[in-house]
């Protein structure tokens, strides 16, 4: 197995950045802090997947619980905590909205059925059949539950049983800050899993920095016989005569070959960059016609001394999401993503301060034709406009800033690799459920994708769940595992017209 990593070292958009000052040593982590899957008791769970991949490389690593998932602060005074324990986030919720208990526990009930159903069956290939005929022996309720929700959407979901328009709107934002649409365009199934392992599994930052979890899968890669190659830029897939990918073309004019290639860039550079001498299969233009590029982020980390509103000692919640009017929720810099995770693990900072990392959506043309200058005052103003925004939760934060460094749309595309900074699909109309994305398998013979333009779309946890879905597929067609090739056939061809249907 050969792993390509253009940058200097792994991870991608779960990647991490250091620095070294007279205070002394800084890291901060690039994407997400909010990391599920890390449940340190993994027995008798199948959605544990950040777990089951170390464990899959012999790897493992120690995490801190956080007591809860976000701490949101949001238009009108509404301020809801999401506790670690269930009963505790209801009860708050409840408290808000007195009026629909009913609603919420029906709703987020519905929730549960979705997660469990997804905990008692083991997760790999959906574009298996033999594996969802024995899932479906083992488990037959669980397989009949998710298939009644595969193609429900959360809003539809909510509106069945939720009138109040404030609380259709948090519902929005519990979509949106891991989906990036609203609850229309969210498939139940994601919301089942995300609002659900947060209270099963917990969040649990992983000591050291998220960026230990790729630097562990790296080198359980090499100790097992794998190669991990850095700055390797791949600028081309290569496919035969017969129409067969197998193999890439690198910057510096090496090629590597293999029988399987798998491509973790997003769809639009996979077939519009990597395959550009290529005709375009027919199912990536369906693709194209029902999903669009989400938007790319401004990033702004900050090295703090602590203060009152940001300290450990004083129970300042690790994440939050800030906004103070609807209207703006999914504007550029509207919605503000906050993390502060040396609150969970001291040794990502000097004694007495903390890193503070801060996004917001962000389109990369509002980042294109400016000057030096102009691209440098830009990214002061907004971050200048971000503190002054987060100053109403983290009074005296300004004051106590002593480094700062911001990313943008562009930013992200130098160092990422992706098109215009995104950070996948978002549907470009209403969905049907989960029935129209992508999976693992492409209209090229030898090719399979991964990563959060596939099956089950963003975020970590998904993204592990694409990759464990991918590796079953490949080892089934290389007879790595047994496989009905009939049936097999005359599904994915079935499963194919249904995808490019909806």
């Amino acid at each position: 197995m050969l792993v390509l990593e253009k940058y200097i070292q792994p991870g991608g958009s779960a990647s991490w950045f250091e620095r070294q000052d007279e205070r002394g040593h800084w890291e901060w982590d690039v994407g997400s802090s909010m990391m599920f899957g890390l449940n340190p008791d993994s027995s008798g769970t199948t959605t544990n997947l950040i777990t089951k991949a170390l464990e899959s490389v012999g790897k493992k690593i120690d995490v801190v619980p956080d007591p809860s998932q976000v701490l949101y602060h949001l238009p009108n005074q509404l301020d809801v905590r999401v506790h670690r324990r269930y009963d505790d986030f209801i009860r708050e919720l409840v408290s808000k909205f007195p009026h629909e208990e009913e609603g919420i526990k029906k709703f987020y009930g519905d929730c549960w059925k979705v997660f469990d159903s997804l905990n008692s069956i083991e997760l790999k290939s959906l574009e298996e059949p033999r594996y969802l005929m024995q899932q479906f022996f083992r488990a037959p309720l669980a397989c009949l539950t998710l298939a009644s929700f595969l193609g429900s959407n959360t809003g539809a979901l909510a509106r069945k049983y939720i009138k109040d328009e404030e609380l259709l709107r948090f519902i929005d934002m519990e979509c949106y800050i891991f989906s990036t649409v609203l609850a229309e365009e969210t498939p139940t199934i994601n919301a089942g899993m995300v609002f659900c392992d947060r209270h099963y599994g917990g969040i649990n930052y992983p000591v050291g920095g998220v960026g230990r979890i790729p630097q562990l899968m790296a080198e359980g890669i090499q100790e097992l016989g794998g190669d991990v190659e850095y700055k390797a830029n791949v600028k081309k897939i290569l496919v035969n005569e017969q129409g067969r990918a197998h193999g890439v073309q690198l910057a510096d004019g090496r090629c590597a070959y293999g029988k399987t290639i798998v491509s973790n860039a997003t769809r639009w550079d996979t077939f519009e960059g990597l395959l550009k001498d290529q005709a375009m299969p027919s199912s990536e233009k369906s693709f194209r016609e029902k999903y669009v590029k989400s938007p790319s982020f401004v990033s702004m980390h900050i090295g703090i001394r602590e203060i009152d509103s940001v300290s450990a000692k004083n129970g300042t919640d690790c994440h939050h999401i800030v906004l103070e009017d609807w209207s703006t929720m999914m504007d550029s810099i509207g919605t503000l993503f906050v993390s502060i995770p040396s609150l969970l693990d001291p040794s990502l900072c000097p004694e007495g301060h903390h890193t503070f990392h801060c996004f917001s959506p962000s389109w990369m043309h509002e980042w294109e034709g400016l000057s030096g200058a102009e691209y440098l005052q830009k990214k002061d103003q907004v971050a200048d406009e971000m503190i002054r925004r987060l100053e109403r939760v983290f009074p005296g934060l300004g004051d106590a800033v002593v480094s700062r460094e911001v990313g943008t749309p562009r930013t992200h595309r130098k160092f990422l690799n992706r098109v215009d900074g995104t950070y996948g699909p978002v549907p470009s109309r209403r969905p049907f459920g989960m029935l129209g994305f992508p999976f693992n398998t492409t209209d090229v013979e030898g090719l399979y994708c991964t990563g959060d333009s596939t099956f089950p779309g963003q975020g970590v946890n998904a993204v592990v769940f694409s990759g464990f879905g991918c590796a079953h597929r490949i080892l089934v067609d290389l007879g790595k595992e047994e496989a009905w090739p009939a049936v097999d056939k005359a599904f994915n061809a079935g499963l194919k017209a249904v995808r490019n249907a909806v």
